[in-house]
Order: C-alpha cells, then structure tokens, then sequence
C-alpha cells in the first residue's frame, strides 16, 4: 500500500479545509458582507457537495476510473479558484465559489474509494491515513492564523491557491486501484437507499453536518468579537483537530470494542453538550478548550464510524456511489441547510440560539441511531 502518497493527498485535501473553514467567514467579512450574507456564501461550499460527488461517483463506477476524475477535478478546481482575487461583489464571489468547490468536492469521495480498495479487508487501517488530513487542518490553521494576524484576511487567498495546487499535485502521486468485482447479483441503488436502516443512517449523518452550521460559518467571527486574535483563534481551531489526531491513531481499537452505530451515536450526543459550551461560555477559556477537544467526537469518532458504516452498506458496483452519497447528504445537505440556516438564525436572534438550535438538531440525530440502531448495526 503506498501509504505516503496515500497520506500526502489527504494532508492537502483538509489543509485546504482548514484554510476555508476558519478564515473564509473572516475574509468575506473583510470585504464588507453581513452575517446572512456570510452565511449563504458559506452555504455554497457545503451545497456542492450534494451535487458533485454523485455526478463524479457515478462516472468512477462506470467508467472504473476513480484516479483520472481525481486529477481531472482537483485541476478544475485550481483554475476556477485563479478568479477569485478579482472578484469583490456578492455574484461574483458566489459564482467562482460554484466553480471550484463543485470540481474539489468532487475528488475525495472517488479518492475514498481509491483508498479502501489499497486497504483491502484491513479497513480498520483507514484512520492511520486519515490522521495525515487531520494533520494538514493543523498545519494551515495555526500558520494562516499567524499571517492573517501580521498581513490581513486578503492572504487567505494565496493559502488556498498553494493547498489547491498540492491537492492537484499529490493526486498525480497516486496510482488506481481497482476494487474486488463481486459476481453476486445486486440490487438497484435506489433498492438499497430505501433499506430503513440506511434512511435512518443517512438522516442521522445529515443531522450531525446541519448541527456545525454555526461552528463552521462563524465560529472565528465569534471569538474575534469576543477578543480573540487571529492567532489565537487558529490554535483553538487546532486543539480541536489535534484531539482529532490522537483519536484517529486509537479508533481501530474502539471499532473492535464497539459497533460503528454506537460510536455514531454516543458522538451526536457529544456534538451536542460541544456546541451549547460554545454558545454559552465563550469568555470561559477553559471550557472553550474543552469544547475543541470534543471535536474527536463530533468529528472524529462520526466520520470514522460513518465511513466505517458506508463501507458495509454499498459494495461492488455501488461502491462509489456510496461513498459519494455520504458526502452530499451529510457533509453537502446537512452543512448547506447548516450554514445557510445559522446566518438567518444568527442575525435574528444571536449566537446563543444558534448555537442551542444545534444543540438539540444534533439530539435529534442521536435519537435517530438509538430508534433504529438494531438495523443500523
């Protein structure tokens, strides 16, 4: 298994998200936006990914080349994003923002695949690759904080175009590999979706993205009001992907003590105790540490379960598909209503309710997984 080169798409991929997450919110901010507008902005990164990853996983289960699409996106995505330093006005930004971020959340899913199919029956191996991602997040977070701080939200642009160019880059490291053709007979996707346990799967994974909606759109506005500086705010951002980090290196220990629907749920729960310490104790640094450190379970222990889960689910020729699913209907739809439902929220009604309304969306999701979690296993 080529772990390294594995590994090195992976550190670019999140080192992009680690650049968008954090600072994105503070540079459209620079430019004069307000919450909602900020918010629906926001949205579009999320929204993308509940069309991309479906259109590209069908295409990788067709045409079986999972490496190619890679490469062909990430590139896309890189070019799109060359216009984004002209652009200034909501139409403009919203439009390049369509662009490039519906060719770079088109690549991981089909590199997902790529990645299982190195992997083999030694699936529980996954999050020793993952980690490298994690890894990235860090990396970008603390070092664009830093030159946010001493230069201005404007080199935020140039951090992306460097990560999106070593996305590109890492992929053309990585060779194709095919997955085992199953000769059993199998179902229509759509045969499959409709299983109750994989709607209530789906529901869940949506619900846990929509409940980050305030987290991910205006958490380093939030703490910028409350006195933070840019600095400060991306190693707060890091303690959370750092605790990420550290779960990542025990998680196959955890997945051979405990089913993947018990970790899915008992991580909402914890989603949900994170974001009311956020809303409610922002001038408290300890417990806003301790809510970073929770990020292995709202992060961390789901996406790891749920990868897990969706591994299990969609085999053969659906695997793709699978793959690709999961990131639209969680990570795309539930971070786009996320998103989009918090800048309205926040505008109207403060980071405090924003923040306890995704809270109790991401109880909702726990209740979920408990309901149904004898079919869910």
């Amino acid at each position: 298994m080529p772990y390294w080169r594995l590994s090195a798409f992976y550190f670019f991929y999140f080192a992009a998200l680690g650049t968008l997450m954090p600072y994105w919110g503070l540079y459209l901010q620079s430019l004069g936006f307000d919450p909602f507008a900020i918010g629906s902005l926001m949205s579009i990164l999320m929204a993308t990914k509940i069309v991309a990853p479906n259109v590209w996983g069908w295409l990788g289960d067709h045409l079986g080349q999972r490496m190619l699409i890679v490469r062909l996106a990430s590139l896309l995505a890189l070019l799109a994003f060359l216009a984004m330093p002209a652009a200034t006005g909501f139409a403009e930004i919203a439009l390049i923002m369509v662009l490039y971020s519906f060719f770079w959340n088109a690549s991981l899913p089909q590199f997902e695949a790529v990645t299982f199919n190195y992997l083999g029956k030694a699936v529980e191996r996954y999050s020793r690759l993952r980690l490298w991602g994690s890894v990235g997040f860090i990396v970008t977070v603390v070092l664009v904080g830093y030159l946010v701080d001493r230069h201005g939200a404007g080199v935020v642009l140039t951090a992306l175009l460097t990560v999106l160019a070593g996305i590109f880059l890492s992929s053309l490291l990585v060779r194709d590999k095919p997955g085992i053709i199953s000769t059993e007979a199998q179902p229509p996707i759509l045969a499959v979706l409709k299983t109750p346990r994989i709607m209530a799967f789906f529901a869940a994974v949506f619900l846990m993205q929509m409940s980050h909606g305030p987290y991910y759109a205006f958490y380093s506005i939030y703490l910028q009001d409350f006195g933070y500086s840019k600095s400060s705010i991306g190693i707060l951002w890091s303690i959370g992907v750092l605790a990420e980090v550290l779960l990542f290196v025990f998680m196959h220990r955890l997945m051979h003590r405990y089913s993947a629907a018990l970790i899915l749920q008992a991580s909402l729960v914890l989603a949900a105790l994170r974001w009311l310490l956020i809303g409610y104790f922002p001038d408290v640094l300890a417990l806003l540490v301790f809510s970073q450190l929770l990020h292995a379970a709202s992060f961390g222990s789901f996406h790891a379960a749920a990868i897990h889960m969706v591994h299990g689910y969609f085999r053969g020729r659906h695997q793709g598909r699978g793959q690709a699913l999961y990131s639209s209907l969680s990570f795309g739809a539930g971070g786009a209503v996320g998103a989009f439902t918090s800048g309205f929220l926040w505008e109207q009604w403060g980071a405090a309710f924003a923040y306890t309304m995704a809270s109790a969306v991401a109880l909702l999701g726990a209740w979920i997984v408990w309901r149904f979690n004898r079919i869910t296993e």
